[in-house]
This record gives C-alpha cells, sequence and structure tokens, in this order.
C-alpha cells in the first residue's frame, strides 16, 4: 500500500502516461499531445504504433501492441512490439487474450507474454494490459504470476476501450499485492479526477494512463 499522504501535481506528472489511442487520431493530434506533455511535466506520451516514430525529446515514447481487443495472433503481437521499438518506443503496453484468462488457460497468456518479450528482447519497457474489470479475482492474481514470469516490467488494469469497465481500487490493490513490488503497476481507463488519481495512487499505483492529464493535475497541489 502507498503512502495516505497527498502526492503533490510534480509527482503525479511524473507517474503519468499522457495518452492518445483514439482511432481518429492525426499527426497534428499527436503533435499538440507532445506539445501538452511538456507543457504538464509528465514522463511519457502513448501513442498508437502507426503514429511512430515521433519526435518527443525529454519524454519516454509509448505504444501499444494487439490492441485493444488482445485477439491478435501471439506472433503478430511480437511483431508490432519489435517494429514499435525499431521505430523509437521504449515502452510497450500489450493486452492479453483476456478469453484464455477467462478459460483458465493461463499456459496460453504466459506463452503469450513471452512471444511479445522476446520479441522485444531487453531494449524497452513491458506493460501487460489485463483487462481488469472484465477478470474475476482469482484470475486477476493468476495473470499477474504470468506476467511475472514471462519478464513483464508492470501489469496494468485496462485498455479503457473494453465495456467491462476501467480501472478500479480493488483490482489495482489485488494487483499490487500479487506483484509485491518486483513489478510497477499501471491503472489506466477512465481516470478523469484527481480524487480518482489519488485513489488508484494510494491503492497501489505506480504509473497512470490518462488521456485527461490536465483536468487531473489541476485538482492536485503544487
Amino acid at each position: 500500500m502507498a503512502s495516505s499522504a497527498s502526492p503533490t501535481r510534480a509527482e503525479v506528472a511524473a507517474m503519468i502516461d499522457h495518452t492518445l489511442l483514439a482511432p481518429g487520431a492525426t499527426p497534428d493530434d499527436v503533435a499538440a499531445l507532445i506539445y501538452e506533455a511538456r507543457e504538464l511535466g509528465v514522463l511519457a506520451v502513448c501513442v498508437s504504433p502507426s503514429m511512430l516514430p515521433v519526435q518527443a525529446p525529454g519524454l519516454v515514447v509509448a505504444t501499444v501492441a494487439g490492441f485493444p481487443s488482445g485477439k491478435h495472433h501471439s506472433l503478430v503481437k511480437g511483431a508490432e512490439a519489435r517494429l514499435a521499438v525499431d521505430q523509437g518506443a521504449a515502452e510497450v503496453d500489450m493486452v492479453i487474450d483476456v478469453g484464455a484468462a477467462l478459460a483458465g488457460d493461463y499456459n496460453a497468456v504466459l506463452a503469450d507474454i513471452l512471444t511479445v518479450r522476446e520479441a522485444m528482447g531487453d531494449r524497452a519497457v513491458l506493460k501487460v494490459i489485463i483487462e481488469a474489470a472484465a477478470l474475476p479475482d482469482e484470475a486477476i492474481v493468476e495473470v499477474c504470476r504470468v506476467a511475472e514470469r514471462a519478464g513483464a516490467n508492470f501489469v496494468k488494469t485496462s485498455t479503457g476501450f473494453h465495456p467491462a469497465g476501467g480501472a478500479s481500487v480493488h483490482a489495482v490493490e489485488l494487483m499490487a499485492a500479487t506483484v509485491g513490488g518486483r513489478l510497477g503497476v499501471k491503472a489506466s481507463g477512465g481516470i478523469r479526477t484527481a480524487e480518482a488519481a489519488a485513489e488508484l495512487i494510494a491503492a497501489g499505483s505506480t504509473r497512470l494512463g490518462l488521456s485527461k492529464s490536465r483536468e487531473v493535475l489541476d485538482g492536485f497541489p503544487a
């Protein structure tokens, strides 16, 4: 469990992946995202792989693989991740096959993540999106364990596109307890207020995926 003390605006900014994954995003939209990210002092920008490469000096560049359904073949996810890293991505957020997790086929989930990890090598940070809102607690725990075994650096709650919902305090607490500080925990999906962000940080989030970063940050003390 993180400290109950309220973090400052700068501390929260240093945890944010400022995100633009809308299907209709244009190069001008990405340029605006990068400009705003610098203005806000956030850690990273996260864009769709088709928007790479981008010029964002001073910012971590992140992208996604197998997004948003996770139903891509593992080899396709791996190729997508490898190409993204070749094009300058320092972090890749991959989506698991949620159906495999729901079916209890954790070996398939392990193989999926391993394929991406091996395709990327150790050149970039790997975050594993588990769609926690769609999974029962026991599956959340097992998928987090599998992600750790496969060499992931983070587990992440959500794509923000699944109808089951986005980040929740309960899921973050469960994920954080399972990985025990050995992996980061990224909360993403539906976080639109400082209050929601603060609750997720207190629950154990070490990174936040936000598309409304300014609105969230404006609620934290300078």
